[in-house]
């Protein structure tokens, strides 16, 4: 299956931001996003199907620092060849890479934008070469290949226009409180699988068996606290559930805890235990 369709993904993904037009000429002239659409203050981007990056403007508003919220979100190319585009975008705009790594199942690029949120652009590699040494996912940090991804370009290349169109927003990563009540969260309540544990500092899920949706980490504190409401910050994330099994499974469990949500026409919204906020929808 291609991780392009999977089954359970991360959907809209909703930023607030200090200046709408900065963030507007970064997302669109630098990391290559369409907008769909502006209303007021809010902007609707993504690369020309359903929306996948929402931002919200909020004057003044400072950088989130040493609080839960976005670590990154991350959005995926359906191919190497597309990754090489992209970096080479990316340096002709003079768009400032932050970092870059080969995760055994994945080749990554690492970005800030202007108001310090955290980007990751990749391409996965197919689930036939992802390797489960002692039965566990292979999940590392090693150098990313930029002479074998660069290779991949020739001289009848297109002008670029953009991302390209089958690009989804493959995971996200946040900051989080506490690794245990988080796991206890996403794992028993959510249903996603563990896919990793780094210590008390890192827990990473799935659904469907793929290698993460949702990356979680403690390195802005252990006990970190909500984002401020005068920050530029993660407002809310979309989890999106193909299946109506894992759907219903998620509703029996809220009602079995009593867990606080509120039902509407969209879907489910909740909080995790450190505050970030979470549309579930079934799609």
């Amino acid at each position: 299956m291609s991780t392009q369709s999977l089954p359970s993904t991360i959907g809209r993904v909703v930023l607030s931001v200090a200046d709408l037009s900065r963030s507007l000429d970064y997302y669109q002239r630098g990391i290559g996003l369409k907008l769909h659409k502006r209303d007021n203050g809010t902007a609707y981007l993504g690369v020309g199907g359903d929306d996948l990056l929402i931002l919200q403007e909020k004057p003044g508003a400072r950088p989130a620092r040493g609080v839960a919220g976005l670590y990154h979100f991350a959005l995926l190319l359906p191919s190497r060849r597309e990754l090489a585009r992209t970096i080479q975008h990316l340096q002709a705009s003079n768009t400032p890479i932050g970092g870059a790594s080969d995760h055994a199942v994945s080749e990554a690029l690492y970005l800030s934008d202007p108001d310090g949120h955290g980007i990751e652009i990749y391409r996965d590699r197919p689930r036939s070469e992802w390797e489960y040494p002692g039965g566990n996912l292979l999940l590392n940090t090693t150098p990313f290949d930029a002479e074998g991804v660069m290779g991949e370009l020739d001289d009848s290349e297109a002008s670029w226009t953009g991302l390209h169109p089958d690009t989804i927003m493959g995971h996200i990563h946040l900051h989080v409180a506490s690794i245990p009540h988080t796991e206890l969260f996403y794992n028993q309540l959510l249903g996603l699988d563990r896919i990793a544990r780094y210590g008390v500092q890192a827990s990473f899920f799935s659904y469907e068996g793929y290698h993460h949706h949702l990356g979680t980490n403690t390195w802005a504190g252990e006990g970190a606290p909500q984002a401020l409401a005068t920050m530029a910050r993660l407002e809310w994330y979309e989890l999106r559930i193909r299946e109506t099994a894992v759907f219903d499974h998620i509703c029996h469990q809220l009602a079995r805890t009593s867990y606080p949500h509120q039902q509407s026409d969209e879907g489910i919204r909740l909080a995790d235990p450190a505050g970030n906020q979470i549309l579930l929808s079934q799609i």
